[in-house]
């Protein structure tokens, strides 16, 4: 039986998962993809720590270029993250002609048409399933199971953080920043929680679903993102009375030569599929021209979870350099240049929630629906909340129908500066 080397560069969370599943699973791999694959090296600059994890000597280095350079390691496993000293292993990795698995979202967010040109220029494999979804199995389905497909969109929750954030904040009724502190207390939440809480973390992975399933991939800094940090309780509230349940959603979607690239926080019914993926769960829907709808989902992250499928990658890897092939033209985005553009933000059309403090003025609301008539902004439903008191502002939510965001943009922008309003409206999608 063949032996196949393997070197993960980082042993933090993730690659402490991947290591241990190595060795706990060598044999059944072995049974199973008729390939030994072997953990040789682990390099990290702390060594000392314990990973909770018990490894054989003398794999444990701090030297990461010798285990690049190792002739008996085949594969590298990069789980450092980010976009400094990671990329640079990675490129040096595959320009020595060594198959690269990598989980890290951002570094193919941001550098991915260069690592998988770097890739295909020397003949190796560079896979990279954990990098949106981490235990769900999204970028196999992309790459493979629905290979015959043209997609048409993908709509996904992507960040466990904010969807135990959000489900929190519906199912007791608690604001943003107490069911924030309980996150960070359970490790859902990073001491500093922005990547997540403001969209990027989500916004990195749907780039990346993008360039799988249109060949176009966008720099994050295109794409609009919102987050959940100024999201208030009582819209949360609000949007349930109407039937719905806000996610912090991303889309992925093509129209002609142009393809939309958004995270926003979105309205989705109640009897949505989607609607009902709570806690740190995580979940992605593909419309493709014959699959029609379907549905994937699972833990978004975790050592257990993202360590399982980058050690499912490692070992297609294996498989196919035991067979002496490489499958690089299955594995990457084949890029389109020229041919597919990012579709302007103004022109994305939705359904709108929108909630507005009006003052308390004769006609103030018909104003309102006027201007936003005189905009292409029509309305669904109207509802006027409880709370005011004398002579204040009185909270009153609408739903429209279909329109362009430039459109109600502008709009709004219009009835602030007719001070019929007593703050500024609150506008968010709807799916």
């Amino acid at each position: 039986m063949k032996q196949i080397g393997v070197g993960i560069l980082g042993f933090g969370t993730v690659g402490a998962g991947v290591a241990d599943g190595l060795l706990k699973h060598r044999d059944v791999m072995a049974k199973r993809l008729d390939v030994d694959i072997v953990l040789k090296k682990i390099a990290d600059l702390d060594i000392t720590t314990d990973r909770g994890i018990q490894v054989p000597a003398g794999i444990l280095t701090t030297d990461a270029a010798a285990t690049i350079a190792d002739p008996e390691i085949q594969i590298i496993v990069e789980t450092i993250g980010g976009t400094g000293i990671a990329k640079k292993f990675v490129l040096d990795a595959l320009n020595a002609k060594k198959c690269v698995v990598t989980a890290n979202k951002k570094l193919l967010a941001e550098y991915g048409k260069e690592i998988f040109d770097t890739a295909k220029a020397n003949g190796v494999d560079i896979y990279f399933g954990a990098s949106v979804g981490g235990g769900i199995p999204i970028i196999r389905v992309l790459r493979e199971g629905l290979a015959g497909n043209d997609i048409e969109s993908i709509h996904g929750i992507l960040n466990g953080t904010c969807n135990y954030i959000l489900t929190r904040m519906e199912n007791e009724g608690l604001p943003f920043d107490v069911v924030l502190k309980d996150a960070q207390k359970l490790g859902y939440a990073e001491a500093n929680p922005s990547l997540d809480i403001d969209g990027f973390d989500t916004a990195h992975k749907a780039c990346i679903l993008a360039a799988l399933a249109f060949g176009f991939q966008p720099s994050v800094d295109q794409v609009q993102v919102e987050g959940i940090r100024n999201l208030a309780g009582e819209d949360v509230k609000y949007a349930a009375d109407f039937g719905y349940r806000i996610k912090l959603l991303a889309v992925v979607a093509r129209q002609g030569d142009e393809v939309e690239v958004g995270v926003h926080p979105t309205l989705v019914p109640f009897t949505h599929m989607l609607s009902n993926v709570n806690d740190a769960f995580n979940a992605a829907m593909v419309k493709g021209d014959m699959s029609d709808y379907t549905m994937y989902y699972g833990r978004g992250a975790g050592r257990a979870p993202t360590a399982s499928t980058v050690v499912g990658d490692i070992g297609d890897i294996a498989r196919n350099l035991a067979h002496g092939e490489t499958r690089y033209t299955r594995g990457a985005p084949n890029y389109a240049e020229g041919t597919i553009r990012l579709r302007a933000a103004g022109d994305i059309a939705s359904k709108f929630y929108i909630r507005f403090l009006v003052e308390d003025k004769a006609g103030a609301f018909g104003t309102i629906a006027s201007i936003l008539g005189q905009h292409g902004v029509s309305l669904d439903a109207a509802s006027q909340k409880a709370g005011s008191v004398g002579n204040q502002p009185v909270p009153v939510v609408v739903l429209t129908h279909k329109a362009k965001a430039g459109d109600l943009e502008a709009a709004l922008k219009e009835i602030q500066a007719t001070g019929v309003i007593g703050a500024e409206p609150v506008a968010l999608r709807v799916l």
